[in-house]
């Protein structure tokens, strides 16, 4: 019998280290990134621009996608990108195109991905610090107006700013 319980110790003990040793990781649930979509496509809205804002993970998969009534066709695809190269830089993309027009040498950057669009209106989403992902907006007359509703997104969910 103690032999039993040494064999069952000893095989299940290396299990027990492993589930303790599993890395953990901060992530953004699916009602916080619906919650901030929403948020970003009514101020907008209320500002009378019709636009789509899109949510993505921190590895870059779409989590939420709305389009205003009357949105363009070009705006979902746009605020997509946004939020993924916000999510896949961890910046601002108004900050990224700056800084890409500004250092000739980083313009290979546009060139990473398929999928990023370096123009204002995407912010990456940080809660406790931690990078969860990002937000995008597309379609206002501006950057500058795409960016401000992505913002109001993030203040709905007490996201860093």
């Amino acid at each position: 019998m103690i032999r039993k319980l040494v064999l069952a110790a000893s095989l299940l003990a290396p299990l027990a280290a492993t589930a303790q040793e599993l890395p953990t990781a901060p992530y953004l649930p699916l009602d916080l990134a619906v919650k901030a979509a929403d948020a970003a496509l009514n101020a907008c809205v209320a500002e009378g621009h019709n636009v789509s804002v899109a949510i993505v993970a921190r590895d870059g998969a779409t989590k939420a996608l709305l389009k205003a009534d009357g949105a363009g066709p070009h705006t979902a695809g746009s605020a997509e990108g946004k939020a993924f190269t916000s999510a896949a830089m961890g910046r601002d993309t108004a900050g990224l195109a700056e800084f890409i027009a500004t250092n000739p040498a980083n313009d290979g950057l546009r060139d990473m991905d398929a999928r990023m669009v370096i123009q204002a209106g995407g912010l990456p989403i940080r809660l406790g610090g931690a990078l969860v992902g990002g937000i995008g907006v597309g379609g206002a007359p501006s950057g500058d107006i795409d960016a401000n509703c992505a913002a109001a997104g993030l203040t709905a969910i007490g996201a860093d700013t």
